[in-house]
Parts: structure tokens; sequence; C-alpha cells
């Protein structure tokens, strides 16, 4: 089996991961309007504030796109990319109306491939988290205008788990179809960060608005 092939079924793999996903984000979440926040909590946290002020914006794995149309009623250009043809359908129909931009991809493939430049990249529990660090924050780093803002946020990683990890679709029985997510400590990303050439770099955990809770990670950085 060569490593295209295997690169193939991975992408299917992961494919069928976040369409499983999109069904059941949207069945939860039909009745909601545009929203931006970093956190897992409702009302708590920073805002778009951390972007800076930018006239466009992409957001790698958007997801439902709603924190696109939460800038997209501000008045920012926005292009929202995610690995689910059936989330990139519904977002369309839900937030087109909008000026939201949505398109079907692979993140590492669609930043080698665009030419388009930002103001601001950002992923909220989003493709930052399931990509490869050393892969996907030079491109990140290349998409970027000069002055821009990359900004991700996901949980925190569990203590003495870094690196890649891998996540079955649903329970444990079944077609067993995966993907995979990444974990560092703060300092891990910052260091990833400055790696692929970004000026300068803030990673840490937002604490949860209940003690003990789980926090988010939440790291910008800004590319000269």
């Amino acid at each position: 089996m060569t490593a295209q092939h295997n690169a193939e079924h991975n992408f299917d793999n992961e494919r069928a991961v976040w369409d499983t996903y999109a069904q059941s984000a949207w069945k939860n979440l039909a009745a909601e309007g545009p929203s931006f926040r970093w956190t897992q909590y409702k009302d708590h946290g920073p805002g778009p504030e951390l972007l800076g002020e930018p006239e466009s914006a992409l957001e790698i794995g958007c997801g439902t796109g709603r924190a696109l149309a939460s800038l997209a009623q501000a008045g920012v250009k926005v292009r929202g990319l995610d690995m689910s043809p059936v989330m990139v359908a519904k977002a369309s129909e839900r937030w087109g109306s909008l000026g939201a931009e949505f398109v079907c991809g692979e993140v590492l493939d669609f930043l080698e491939r665009d030419a388009r430049g930002y103001d601001a990249v950002y992923s909220i529990f989003g493709a930052a988290w399931f990509s490869d660090p050393t892969k996907l924050f030079p491109l990140v780093r290349q998409r970027l205008n000069p002055g821009g803002v990359f900004a991700f946020s996901q949980p925190p990683a569990i203590p003495g788990a870094y690196g890649p990890q891998g996540m079955y679709k649903g329970g444990f029985a079944g077609p067993a179809t995966y993907t995979y997510r990444y974990s560092y400590t703060p300092a891990m990303w910052r260091e990833h960060l400055l790696s692929a050439g970004f000026e300068e770099a803030v990673s840490r955990v937002h604490e949860a608005p209940e003690p003990g809770h789980i926090g988010t990670l939440i790291v910008r950085a800004v590319a000269s």
C-alpha cells in the first residue's frame, strides 16, 4: 500500500467522521443564530477582539459557520473551510446570504493552493486541533498579510499526553473511521509558532467558569 493510498484512505476516514458530526451539530443548532466565542462555555471568555480589526478572515474547520456569520454581520469579508461536504452545504445555505463563503477541502491542501491573503486566520475547536502543527503553521503564516493574526482554541492537553492522538468516530464498534488530534502544553504550542516564523505568540489556558472543570487553550500569534 503506497503512502498516497494511505493518505487518501485517511482523508476518507476523516471526512466520514466530520460528516457524521455535521448531522448531529445541525440538529442541535438549527435554531441558533450567529455567535462568536472561543470557549466551550456559553457567555464565557474573550470574543472576536482577539483577531484585532481584520478586513478579511479565514476560519479553518469552520463547522456550522456561526462564528463566521457573526464576523460577516460586522462587515468582515469571511471565508470558511471545512472537510465535510455536508457541513459546507448546510452552512452555505444558512449563512450565504450574509456574504459568508464556504469551501470544502482538506486544510493543508487548501492552504497550499490558496492564493489569497487574509488579515486573520482562526480555528475554534477546528482544524488547528486536528492538524500537524509542523505542517499547518508554516502554511497559515504564508496566507497571512503582514501584521495578520492567527488564533485558535481547543481543549488543553491532558498532562503527559502530547503529540498526535487517534480518535475513533462514535463508540468503539462499527467501521473503523478515525481522525487524529494534536495536544501540547502552552509552551510547546508557542515554540511551534515561533519555529513557523511568527513574530510573537501567546498561549495560555483560560479557566472554566466552574473551578475544576475543563478549561480552554487559547493561542494567538502575529505574523511579521
